[in-house]
């Protein structure tokens, strides 16, 4: 009898030591979370065993004050939820497991509230998304989807820039940045990685600009897109002139990716500029090589085209409207100005030769077919211009 007792314990000792065992990452956490050291020792004992790597990851590089401030429940629910997306997506099992740690997993991208969005962002883009069979088809249903499912626009009104999930669809408008947020968790609910890029200062313009990134077994690579994308699909839009004069290694002028996992870089928030805490690659590089053929060549000025209405209150409103860069009678370039909802930083970008004389032309076709002119001279100093076009209400 003594044989089999001994034989028993035996056999649950290794049990055990599993369970008491703490990885020194999560440790690390757990002694950074004081009075809230429970929680987070909790999420890692109850962690389903299938689920433990991955927990370990988050717990491992979570910020300090998500440490003394969330809840088990909240971070075992979040990893259960991802791991049942990705179990039950088509191209789950495509996604590499550093990358589904990294950019899937977790419950935030910045430093937005920690909001519980997974639960309610996998029953309606999952629903999107349909039947598609690839992460590529799944992302241009949701891409253009969101912003009516949601019913959050671009709008400088916003209360802050980095508002979470729940804030910014209870306002219905965010910034680049709560945009950013928005399309992150929508995409990451359904397993597709997705991360925040951007910079804190253009080179040539004023303002900062973020916008997401989003790796697809299809590429194997990470390619730009944004929460209203560019008609052309991914690592297209009206940035990519802009991104191409960044500065590799400057916090203000370079181009940074979001990770989860400690990095030498941190991501620069803008409104929130001394914090480091969230950690980022320098991808600088990329955005140099991508946009190399959209910057003005030398002898060249790049006109920024915007058109806008004088509203009854007496304020501006931008307007989506078709425009003319004409030389006397030839039309040499043409496009649309973007709407109210776009970026403040989103211009119809137009190379010209510099020393010329142009007219910008707007048609209106809700003014009896008026037309509006205004004439430009670009000089040898005038690497860019504004060009404002005042339009009837």
């Amino acid at each position: 009898m003594r044989f089999i007792t001994t034989i028993f314990w035996l056999c649950l000792a290794p049990f055990f030591a599993f369970s008491a065992e703490i990885p020194a990452g999560v440790a690390k956490t757990i002694d950074l979370a004081g009075k809230n050291a429970a929680e987070i020792r909790q999420a890692w004992e109850k962690c389903p065993a299938e689920q433990r790597s991955g927990m370990e990851f988050l717990l491992t590089h979570m910020p300090a004050r998500d440490a003394t401030a969330l809840k088990a429940d909240y971070l075992l629910e979040n990893t259960n939820l991802a791991y049942q997306a990705r179990a039950k997506m088509h191209w789950g099992k495509d996604i590499p497991e550093e990358i589904f740690f990294n950019d899937v997993l977790p419950y935030a991208t910045l430093d937005e509230s920690r909001d519980d969005w997974r639960a309610d962002f996998f029953r309606r883009f999952s629903a999107i998304a349909g039947e598609a069979k690839t992460a590529s088809a799944a992302l241009d249903k949701i891409n253009a989807a969101i912003e009516k499912e949601l019913g959050v626009q671009y709008n400088t009104k916003r209360r802050a820039p980095n508002q979470g999930p729940a804030e910014s669809m209870k306002l219905t408008m965010a910034s680049c940045t709560g945009l950013s947020i928005l399309l992150a968790d929508a995409l990451r609910s359904v397993c597709i990685p997705c991360r925040i890029a951007g910079t804190a200062m253009w080179t040539t313009k004023e303002g900062n600009h973020n916008w997401n990134e989003v790796w697809l077994p299809e590429h194997k690579s990470w390619k730009f897109t944004e929460y209203n994308p560019d008609p052309k699909g991914l690592d297209h839009g009206w940035l990519v002139a802009d991104a191409a004069r960044a500065v590799p290694g400057s916090v203000a002028h370079g181009v940074y990716a979001t990770s989860w996992k400690k990095t030498s870089h941190h991501f620069p928030m803008v409104w929130n500029f001394e914090d480091t805490s969230v950690p980022a690659e320098d991808v600088t590089q990329r955005y140099i090589a991508l946009g190399a053929a959209s910057i003005p060549k030398p002898g060249q000025c790049e006109l920024r085209i915007d058109a806008v209405a004088t509203l009854a209150d007496g304020s501006k409103q931008r307007r989506a409207i078709a425009v003319e860069v004409r030389q006397f009678d030839v039309v040499i370039a043409k496009g649309a100005t973007p709407s109210a909802t776009a970026d403040m930083n989103q211009f119809l970008t137009i190379p010209v030769p510099q020393g010329v004389r142009y007219q910008v032309v707007l048609a209106d076709a809700h003014a009896a077919g008026s037309i509006q002119k205004i004439d430009i001279a670009p000089t040898e100093k005038d690497a860019f211009l504004r060009v404002n076009l005042e339009i009837p209400r």
